[in-house]
C-alpha cells in the first residue's frame, strides 16, 4: 500500500467535489469520511495492533496538510480522527471489538466532563459535550467523564466509549469558519456502559510506542499546524490563479502586473515557508530524540509550542496578505479565498495553538515555570 501522504493526495477530486455539500450541510459528507477510513488515514497515528501505521509526526502533519489544501473542514475532520485513534485506541485493549472493523470511525470530546455513576459491572453515563467534530460520521463516541460511586466522585477523568445509537447529536454548529466540520454537541442520556468500555484519558495510557512517549501537548499542537499549512497553501494557489485573469476596476493592468500583488505573494510565501520549515525542523529533531529514548527538555517543548502557535498565526497572515491584494473577489461567496479566510482563523483560535501560549513559552525561556496547560501539563 502507498504511503498515507500519497493516499491523501489521491482523494483530491473526491474531497473537492464534496466541499460545497459539507459547507451547506454543516458536516463532513459521509462518502468522504468513509474514503478516509478505507484509505486507513484516520489510523495513521494509531498502534499497529489496532490497525494503525504508527506514522511519525512529520508524516501525520503532511497527510493532514494534503487534505486541507483541498478543503479545510475535511482536513480538520481528518486531523481530529487521527488524534482520536492515536490517543484513545492504545487504551482500548479490553474493548478492541468496538474498532476492530477498519471502517469504524471514532469521535470524542474533552470540551466537557460528563458523569458516570457506578452501577453493577459498569457505569450509568450522562452528559453533553461540545465541539464533537465528525460526529455524524462516527460509530463510536469517546465521552470524557468523571467516575462516581455511591454519589461521590473518585479517580481521574476517563473516557466512556459509547457506540451508536446510544448517543444523540444536538444541532449546535452554526458558524462561519470550518462550517463543514460538523462540530456539533453530543448528548448521552442515562446510558449504561460496561466496565470494559471505560478507558484511560489521553495521556493516561503508558506504552513503549514512540508516539505515546512524544510530549502530549506537542502532539496535540502539531496536527493543528497541518490544517493551517494546507489552507494557506491553497490560498496562495488560488491567488496566483486569480491574478492571471483578473483586471481590477479603474485600471488596465491585470492583477498579476500590480506591484502590490508582487509584494503580497512574496511576503505570503516567505511567511508560510519559514513557518513550515521551523515546525518540521523541530518536530523531526524531537522525534529523533524520542526514538532514541532520550528525554525532551522543557525548553524544547516551549520552543516547539512557539513554533506551532506562530506557524498558525503566520498562515493566517499569509492568507490575509493575498486576500487583501485580491480585492473584493476574496469576499465573494464561492471563491476559494473567501472560505479559506474564514477557515484558517478558526485554527488560530484553537486552544492548543492559541496565541496566549507564546507568553507561557516565553516564561520558560526566561527560566520561569510554565503556568498554561500546554506546557505545565494536561
Amino acid at each position: 500500500m502507498t504511503d498515507p501522504i500519497t493516499r491523501a493526495e489521491g482523494l483530491k477530486d473526491l474531497v473537492l467535489s464534496q466541499a460545497d455539500e459539507g459547507e451547506r450541510e454543516r458536516r463532513l459528507p459521509n462518502r468522504v469520511a468513509q474514503a478516509f477510513a478505507e484509505a486507513g488515514l484516520y489510523r495513521i497515528g494509531a498502534p499497529r495492533d489496532f490497525g494503525g501505521l504508527e506514522s511519525d509526526p512529520a508524516t501525520q502533519i503532511k497527510t493532514i496538510e494534503a487534505i486541507s489544501r483541498f478543503d479545510g473542514s475535511a482536513g480538520w475532520n481528518l486531523m481530529i480522527g487521527i488524534e482520536t485513534f492515536g490517543l484513545i485506541a492504545p487504551a482500548m485493549a479490553r474493548c478492541r471489538d468496538l474498532i476492530e472493523d477498519p471502517k469504524i470511525i471514532m469521535c470524542s470530546s474533552t470540551a466537557a466532563v460528563g458523569r458516570a455513576d457506578k452501577e453493577g459491572d459498569g457505569y450509568r453515563v450522562n452528559g453533553q459535550w461540545q465541539f464533537v467534530s465528525g460526529c455524524h460520521n462516527a460509530h463510536v463516541f469517546g465521552a470524557t467523564v468523571r467516575l462516581h460511586e455511591n454519589g461521590e466522585p473518585h479517580g481521574r477523568n476517563v473516557y466512556a466509549m459509547v457506540p451508536v445509537p446510544d448517543y444523540e447529536i444536538i444541532d449546535t454548529w452554526h458558524v462561519g469558519g470550518m462550517c463543514g466540520s460538523g462540530s456539533h454537541d453530543v448528548r448521552v442520556a442515562d446510558i449504561w456502559v460496561p466496565e470494559a468500555h471505560i478507558v484511560a484519558p489521553i495521556g493516561g495510557h503508558k506504552s513503549d510506542q514512540p508516539l505515546m512517549r512524544f510530549p502530549l501537548g506537542a502532539r496535540l499542537a502539531y496536527n493543528k499546524v497541518g490544517v493551517s499549512l494546507g489552507l494557506a497553501r491553497a490560498a496562495l494557489e488560488a491567488f496566483v490563479e486569480l491574478a492571471e485573469g483578473k483586471i481590477p476596476r479603474f485600471t488596465s493592468k491585470s492583477l498579476r502586473q500590480r506591484p502590490a500583488s508582487h509584494r503580497a505573494i512574496a511576503e505570503a510565501e516567505a511567511r508560510l515557508l519559514s513557518s513550515r520549515a521551523l515546525v518540521f525542523e523541530l518536530v523531526e529533531s524531537m522525534w529523533a530524540k524520542v526514538v532514541a529514548g532520550d528525554a525532551i527538555m522543557q525548553k524544547e517543548r516551549a520552543l516547539f509550542q512557539i513554533a506551532c502557535s506562530d506557524a498558525v498565526k503566520g498562515c493566517v497572515e499569509a492568507v490575509e496578505k493575498v486576500a487583501d491584494a485580491a480585492g473584493t473577489t476574496a469576499n465573494q461567496k464561492g471563491h476559494p479565498l473567501e472560505r479559506i479566510a474564514r477557515d484558517v482563523r478558526v485554527v488560530r483560535q484553537h486552544l492548543t495553538v492559541a496565541s496566549h501560549h507564546m507568553d507561557d513559552a516565553g516564561r520558560v525561556l526566561l527560566g520561569l515555570e510554565p503556568e498554561g496547560m500546554m506546557l505545565a501539563g494536561l
